[in-house]
């Protein structure tokens, strides 16, 4: 039976605009450390949809038994229920949610734009794998936490204390996938990037920039980790993310004005 969502990881929804944003968590995360960024472009006019992705935001148990198809089937219908009334919708994520980001950029070219915070593309050496294998193998089925890599003293992010292994490796293959197509992302992309994280080595930009199609927008942050939407850089995040989509979500020169603002 999943357990109850934990106080301040629930889903986030705001009945904007006509224009749509996609707000996407990190693995063992939960909407929490993205609800700056949600409000932000809420307040800027937009329709947010910040999901709870399966597994998250309630206890680690119900996450061991998750994975890559389950996060990007709650990521796919969460685009689609958002695209079918908003004309023009863009997508942003942080971590994994990033990963999540790009695969849909993958799959839907009509998707206006994409911001990632320290996304994960570049898929892990096969020696880390093994290293997650053996560890399975010998009976371990939970390794450390990989949350809060946080610069800023006395903020800690809503996440599990523990990383399940199995859901580990379901992710990496879901970066493969993602790694394999970035050349299908042909629409612009905001990239932030913190120049010192200590989960996903900054090389995963890098090989970001280097694949996808589409023009790309690099901003380094140099205050923050890993988690930088809770960090020294948030307001700078938040400011960065509602300008570029703001900019890539006005309607086309062929386009009406579609709707007014919903409150």
């Amino acid at each position: 039976m999943t357990a109850p969502e934990a106080a301040g990881t629930a889903p986030f929804h705001h009945e904007g605009g006509p224009t749509g944003v996609l707000v996407l968590h990190g693995f063992t995360g939960s909407p929490d450390a993205l609800r700056g960024v949600a409000t932000a472009l809420a307040a800027a006019g937009h329709t947010v949809e910040l999901p709870l992705l399966p597994g998250h935001g309630t206890d680690l148990s119900d996450m061991v038994t998750t994975g890559w198809s389950d996060w990007s089937g709650a990521a796919e219908a969460a685009y689609r229920a958002l695209a079918e009334t908003c004309p023009r919708v863009a997508v942003t994520g942080l971590s994994m949610g990033g990963t999540l980001a790009c695969w849909l950029a993958e799959r839907h070219p009509e998707i206006a734009g994409i911001a990632l915070v320290n996304p994960g593309v570049e898929p892990p050496e096969d020696s880390f794998r093994a290293v997650i294998r053996d560890m399975l193998d010998s009976g371990t089925r939970i390794a450390p936490g990989i949350g809060s890599d946080i610069a800023k003293p006395g903020v800690v992010e809503l996440s599990y204390d523990g990383t399940p292994l199995a859901p580990a490796l379901s992710f990496f293959d879901g970066v493969d996938e993602v790694a394999g197509a970035l050349g299908e992302i042909r629409c612009p992309v905001l990239l932030l990037s913190s120049r010192e994280d200590h989960v996903l080595p900054t090389s995963n930009g890098d090989f970001l920039v280097a694949g996808v199609s589409g023009p790309v927008q690099r901003v380094w942050l140099e205050r923050s980790y890993h988690v930088a939407t809770l960090d020294h850089d948030a307001e700078e995040v938040e400011a960065r993310i509602t300008e570029f989509f703001t900019q890539v979500l006005s309607p086309l020169p062929s386009e009406p004005n579609r709707g007014t603002v919903r409150v």
